[in-house]
């Protein structure tokens, strides 16, 4: 394959015009957040993010280059086809199930990170576990996608592999570096836009192609392979399910999704971004799909790409950049590289953003450092944004099964984080002790369930399940929404008994020591006279929220535009006199 010049030169102009954007977002809200906020600013954007940017950056959570390569492998491979290409309705849907049920107790309540209700209510110690897995997922997520941009780069182009891993990330780091969030969020307005434009451009090119069969023929009758739009056998049924709640679901509490909902200006607005932002999470999945029809309905050996097939070359995920580049003209083929770069770009920043943002708040401050000073946060952040990116960037080079270990982990975020913010929001009375319970039982049944991906042998084997081609065994039966379900029931039932061999006195106050129960007044958990009579206080979502920085873990969650405008509140001076 011949090395492209041209195609050389538009990456680099993409990648220059990306970095002016954030370096511009970055300059123009350099100001923004007033003295001592500065962190809580590159963190929410100052809780100012507007209609359009907040549209098309909520939108950008989710459409990245796992994405859009993931939804045009799964309409190619023979025998999935369109029916198993489930992330465009089920990330749709996780964001509509998040704007409905979990902005607005989000916002409303003036967080700053997804883990502050966890820290709020379970401690700095269960905040600290949370982290594992929420930090797992949005690194191994990033290094996965900036591993497939390599890949795609080196396909249409023939550029080093590594290279090309290295300029991308050290691009994105930089602009995050410098911006925050606003960085981010402005430079997903111009990667979404490339994204939407340079695919819809190689879609007519590609369909018109001489190699290529009607795509509404193969889509029901088999031609070169199976039919494209693809069928889910009986015996697959609950592993189909088992997948579909898990991107619905698990979709949901990534600090990712969070950072957008709570930079909003108001609860409604979140739930308003949300809603829209699914449409759009739809609408950018249709020439993913359409792409990958076309790579099913295309005689390969007609092409300069010639025998065997992607498939037989076990080269399908790569199916979108090998029609990019064999079914259009060239110049073509480097839109769709801008589209590509662009989705990953625009997922990857998130990513390496979501994982400093909740390291310098949830763990570096309150938990070790609740006295340090903005500028102390603001540079923990910077240095963490750069050491996160590379330690993405060279998972993305010397890890050989990064995407298995980010199905893994995106996994442990369905089946601990889920049912944990499930319980935190929604769950009175959960504590502790129910927390660490329900952390621990879906992990062991995840971890024994097996990962193919991972050749990862299961220990428990469940009904249906059967050897693959390397002898590991794969299960049928919906393990992974059944250890989140036991997650989740198991943080219940702890918690409430544990509250009840406290209060009753059947186990001694003592016996509390992860002052949960009976010690309400420790001095790692905040004021329990301001969080337990937290449903007395009535917030003004339409307000702008800065929760309040001060020495204490305990003030740091508290609202005081909501103080302030309940202040006469008879329960509330009933819950401070007690």
């Amino acid at each position: 394959m011949a090395f492209h010049v041209e195609g050389l030169v538009a990456i680099i102009v993409f990648y220059l015009a990306i970095l002016a954007v954030g370096i511009w977002a970055a300059w123009k809200t350099k100001n923004t957040g007033s003295e001592g906020d500065r962190s809580e600013a590159i963190i929410v954007g100052g809780r100012d993010i507007g209609l359009l940017v907040g549209g098309f950056t909520m939108t950008a959570t989710w459409v990245g280059g796992g994405y859009i390569n993931g939804t045009a492998e799964a309409v190619y491979v023979p025998g999935y086809g369109l029916a198993w290409a489930q992330a465009p309705i089920g990330y749709s849907l996780s964001l509509i199930v998040g704007g409905l049920f979990f902005a607005k107790p989000m916002r409303s309540k003036g967080y700053v990170t997804m883990l502050d209700p966890f820290q709020q209510t379970y401690g700095k110690r269960m905040g600290g576990l949370l982290f594992i897995p929420a930090l797992m997922g949005e690194m191994f997520w990033a290094a996965a996608i900036f591993s497939a941009l390599g890949a795609t780069i080196s396909v249409i182009i023939d550029v080093n592999v590594n290279i090309s891993v290295i300029i991308s990330a050290l691009i994105a780091t930089m602009y995050t570096l410098v911006g925050g969030l606003y960085s981010v969020a402005y430079t997903d307005v111009v990667q979404l836009f490339c994204i939407f434009l340079g695919l819809w451009i190689s879609v007519p090119f590609a369909m018109s192609h001489p190699a290529v069969t009607d795509i509404g023929l193969t889509a029901v009758h088999p031609v070169y392979q199976a039919p494209w739009l693809g069928s889910i056998n009986s015996v697959d049924i609950y592993t189909w399910l088992d997948s579909f709640l898990l991107l619905t679901f698990g979709g949901i509490p990534w600090q990712a999704y969070f950072q957008r909902v709570l930079s909003s200006s108001s609860a409604t607005y979140a739930q308003f971004l949300s809603i829209l932002a699914a449409f759009g999470c739809f609408v950018m999945a249709l020439p993913a799909i359409l792409i990958g029809a076309i790579g099913a309905s295309t005689a390969w050996n007609e092409t300069a790409y010639g025998f065997p097939d992607p498939m037989t070359k076990k080269e399908a995920d790569m199916i979108l950049p090998i029609v990019l580049q064999y079914l259009c003209p060239v110049y073509i083929s480097f839109f769709g590289l801008g589209a590509v770069s662009a989705a990953v770009m625009s997922s990857a920043d998130s990513s390496i953003l979501s994982a400093s943002s909740m390291f310098a708040r949830n763990i570096y401050q309150l938990s070790f450092r609740q006295n340090a000073s903005d500028r102390e946060i603001v540079w923990v952040m910077r240095i963490t944004v750069f050491l996160f990116g590379a330690a993405a960037t060279a998972m993305a080079l010397l890890a050989s099964s990064v995407y298995g270990l980010w199905y893994l982990s995106s996994d442990l975020v369905y089946i601990i984080i889920f049912p944990q913010l499930l319980c935190v929001l929604f769950i009175k009375g959960t504590n502790t002790y129910g927390a660490i319970a329900g952390y621990l039982f879906g992990l062991v049944l995840r971890i024994t369930g097996g990962e193919p991906y991972l050749y990862l042998q299961p220990l428990i084997y469940y009904p249906g399940c059967y050897p693959d081609e390397n002898n590991i065994y794969t299960q049928r039966f919906p393990f992974k929404t059944l250890a989140m379900l036991t997650s989740f029931f198991t943080n219940i039932i702890v918690s409430y008994l544990a509250k009840y061999l406290f209060e009753s006195g059947t186990l001694p106050p003592k016996l509390d020591f992860l002052d949960a129960v009976v010690a309400r007044y420790s001095r790692e958990h905040m004021d329990k006279a301001t969080l337990v009579k937290s449903d007395n206080i009535v917030l003004n979502e339409l307000a702008p929220v800065n929760p309040r920085h001060s020495l204490t873990l305990s003030s740091t969650f508290v609202n005081k535009e909501a103080f302030n405008y309940v202040d006469s509140s008879p329960e509330l001076s009933n819950t401070e006199d007690n």
